[in-house]
């Protein structure tokens, strides 16, 4: 099969990308309401991008083709966030925090979240999350013809669950993959685990 996208509309692009980009990993992103309250998402256009500074990257839509969503709002008003990393245990959560709320209505009531601080940062984490990645707004760049959120966050921390920690080899953090076991994105209401993991080493 041969796509010419010249020949889609945005929908038809949008089914055939989620389709072929796959897997996709997830950002499960919890952002500050403005009234007590925190708003917790999942995005799977999100990838690091620079280590110096370190940046990592999601583009955040729109509820319709005005209102914008409130992870949008919220860190562009408030400047912070935290990405988290869920695993497969996550999935009926994750897909909760999908939903279309009022703003102010919190996904941390509907998915049944519990929080916990993070040292010195502003924002909490989801407890029951192996991986936390407290950043701060880098920077909001709009494109698309409806406009997209490109949103770069700068890391300012990153918590791991220690039982993920395997060696520090040449200075670098391993983690078990197995064990985080990520939730990923597919196409469609599909996702995915982690699977098999290779091994390959790298030519000198």
């Amino acid at each position: 099969m041969y796509i010419d996208f010249k020949t889609l509309t945005s929908n038809q692009c949008y089914g055939a990308m989620v389709q072929t980009i796959v897997p996709r990993p997830i950002a499960w992103v919890l952002s500050d309401n403005g009234d007590g309250s925190y708003n917790v998402a999942p995005f799977s256009f999100f990838t690091g991008i620079c280590s110096d500074p370190p940046l990592l990257m999601l583009s955040v839509g729109k509820k319709d083709a005005v209102e914008e969503k409130d992870t949008r709002v919220n860190i562009r008003e408030r400047r912070n966030f935290v990405v988290h990393i869920p695993g497969t245990r996550h999935l009926e959560q994750v897909n909760t925090t999908s939903a279309t709320l009022a703003h102010g209505q919190s996904e941390v009531d509907t998915a049944k979240l519990e929080l916990t601080e993070i040292d010195g940062f502003a924002l909490p984490r989801i407890t029951d999350c192996d991986i936390a990645i407290a950043c701060n707004l880098y920077r909001i760049d709009e494109i698309g013809r409806v406009p997209q959120a490109v949103i770069y966050g700068e890391i300012q921390s990153i918590t791991i669950n220690d039982a993920l920690i395997v060696d520090h080899p040449k200075g670098r953090l391993q983690l078990d993959s197995l064990a985080l076991d990520p939730l990923t994105r597919l196409g469609g209401s599909n996702y995915g685990g982690l699977g098999d993991v290779l091994t390959a080493s790298r030519p000198k």
